[in-house]
């Protein structure tokens, strides 16, 4: 079986909230400009090939995609590419979005939203996606502030029918407990992978507890972040990959997955090709050695 023959079915599925998907998403972050995630002087996407990437990635059974209304640079946003691309959207797909930033049209952040703001940030979303409601909508924290008023704001519009269900990102242990006594939580997405912090692996295990997906974020990238994949790796990621014959960036999906049935993954990528590798990551089992070896991994400084 080649790479062009896996599908993302092979890395098994999980419920958000009553939505099946599989395990191996996609990300959106990376579809509208090239290089550096956010960066001014970043030269816009290839529109044409933004689309197709999205399509390939329906054809290749990924049913998950995460995305945002301030994922965009000055020619292109990420929600219209994917409502341009995608529909009328397959019955299958989960749409998955965040509110509390935002950027204004220079791109300037807005790094919180009152409770009133929500709503609008949440119809912004509808508009570009061209949905009558979305399916997950995760509240973006940033700090340790309470929740409690913008959660509760959010899980209004969910009961209003404007939201399918609610998920966090960038949050604390805390803030899930919190967000839990006021509607169930679908999901929680913050940065992950090999090498991450024991407050991180907490998380982790306390969202398999409570039956809530974890989605990681930059679980690729790593120490890298929004710079994308392209800093060293460690020679243990690297050792895997070549016992396996595969790249860095697969070793650090399939080691994401291993976590736990509750795992997911949404890695971004423009490129038709990375998309390929990213879900054939998800047929890739390492062995116990293979754990031992990327959890000696330790976080980095």
């Amino acid at each position: 079986m080649t790479s062009e023959t896996i599908t993302a079915a092979v890395s098994g599925t999980w419920k958000l909230g009553d939505l099946m998907v599989n395990r191996m998403g996609f990300g959106a972050m990376r579809l509208t400009q090239k290089g550096r995630a956010f960066a001014a002087d970043a030269a816009p996407s290839d529109r044409g090939q933004a689309i197709r990437v999205l399509r390939r990635a329906i054809d290749l059974g990924v049913n998950h995609i995460d995305t945002a209304a301030f994922y965009f640079s000055p020619l292109r946003s990420a929600n219209e590419l994917i409502n341009r691309a995608l529909a009328p959207y397959p019955d299958d797909l989960v749409i998955a979005t965040k509110v509390g930033p935002s950027r204004d049209p220079s791109g300037a952040w807005r790094p919180h939203a009152t409770p009133e703001q929500l709503r609008g940030q949440v119809e912004e979303n509808l508009r570009q996606l061209g949905r009558d409601h979305l399916d997950v909508v995760n509240l973006r924290i940033v700090g340790t502030d309470s929740i409690a008023e913008r959660f509760g704001a959010l899980a209004e519009l969910r009961d209003a029918g404007l939201i399918r269900h609610l998920g966090l990102s960038n949050v604390r242990r805390p803030h899930l407990a919190e967000a839990l006594a006021i509607a169930p939580v679908a999901c929680v997405q913050n940065q992950y992978g090999i090498g991450a912090p024991a407050e991180q692996e907490e998380i982790l295990r306390f969202c398999g507890q409570q039956g809530v997906a974890f989605v990681p974020f930059y679980s690729v990238a790593g120490a890298g972040r929004d710079a994308g994949a392209g800093g060293a790796d460690s020679e243990e990621v690297l050792a895997v990959a070549r016992a396996h014959g595969v790249s860095a960036a697969q070793v650090r999906l399939a080691w994401t997955l291993h976590r736990g049935p509750h795992v997911l993954a949404i890695p971004g990528t423009g490129n038709p090709d990375h998309l390929v590798e990213n879900v054939a990551a998800g047929a890739l089992r390492l062995s116990a050695d293979d754990l031992a070896t990327l959890d000696s991994v330790r976080p980095a400084p």
